[in-house]
């Protein structure tokens, strides 16, 4: 759970976005095709990653630990919502930069389902894919969680490469918890969509992780109730997530090939929009 990169968070003074996380929403990790996406959340984000990233104000975390140091020693829920809240409207100047932050997430996530459908045949493979059928069949799971991971995010030496990497062997770990007859090479739409979701919860947690998670850890009473109450966090940031996903599927915006990342660019804003509700 989490890892020993956790710190107190990034400090004042610098942009809230790093350039290097600023990546341009329109790339087409997926194959997303301009012209099946929604015109108007295209531009917006255009706007969003043309304009300066804000610069991090002083004390940007304060209250953000005084509530997870909070819910560190009590495991009090309310705490760690409001925690949550203030991280995303406080840490991250609220929706908009903590989305932006997150941009990264959204094109992985569209790799991600790239890689998955190339795997059960619902898209052929180009000369640039990493990923090849043929010589993934009768692999282990194991084996071919790794070359996915691989052929998603390489490793780039940065803290979120290396969060992405994990968040997608997690995802996919969980899927095959929750299908245990599902075959890697063979998934179907519904489980790949279930893996893409639960990458997007697993790589937000990762990331609040090690900007924050040391708070929780520092102040619970013992390492085992600080490891549950991270489990916890993890366990909300993974609802809400699948509550966005949930009401853009209600609203007719699944995620499908060609559309990935727009969607889970929404389903993000979404999220941290529920989150930011709770920072009062």
């Amino acid at each position: 759970m989490g890892t020993s990169q956790s710190s107190k968070g990034p400090g004042s003074g610098v942009p809230m976005v790093p350039s290097w996380a600023d990546a341009p929403p329109l790339e087409a990790a997926d194959g997303d095709d301009p012209s099946t996406a929604e015109g108007n959340d295209r531009d917006g984000d255009e706007d969003d990653q043309q304009a300066p990233s804000p610069i991090a104000p002083e004390r940007r975390w304060l209250g953000v630990r005084r509530s997870l140091g909070n819910y560190g020693k009590t495991g009090d829920r309310g705490a760690m919502q409001r925690g949550v809240g203030r991280y995303v409207r406080d840490g991250y100047g609220g929706t908009r930069t903590a989305a932006r932050r997150m941009a990264g997430t959204a094109s992985t996530a569209g790799a991600l389902g790239n890689a998955l459908d190339i795997l059960a045949g619902a898209r052929t493979p180009d000369s640039r894919s990493a990923i090849d059928p043929a010589l993934l069949g009768g692999r282990s799971a194991d084996d071919i969680m790794d070359a996915v991971v691989e052929a998603v995010r390489p490793v780039d030496g940065t803290q979120d490469a290396e969060a992405s990497r994990e968040a997608i062997k997690d995802a996919l770990t969980e899927m095959l918890t929750r299908f245990p007859d599902a075959d890697l090479v063979g998934l179907s739409p519904e489980q790949r969509e279930f893996a893409i979701e639960r990458f997007v919860a697993h790589d937000v947690f990762r990331r609040f992780d090690l900007d924050v998670g040391q708070s929780i850890r520092e102040n619970a009473p013992n390492a085992t109730a600080g490891l549950a109450r991270l489990r916890q966090a993890r366990d909300y940031i993974k609802e809400t997530v699948s509550a966005a996903f949930r009401s853009l599927r209600e609203a007719g915006k699944n995620i499908i090939s060609g559309r990935i990342s727009a969607v889970v660019r929404e389903a993000l804003k979404e999220t941290f929009e529920v989150f930011q509700g709770y920072a009062e």
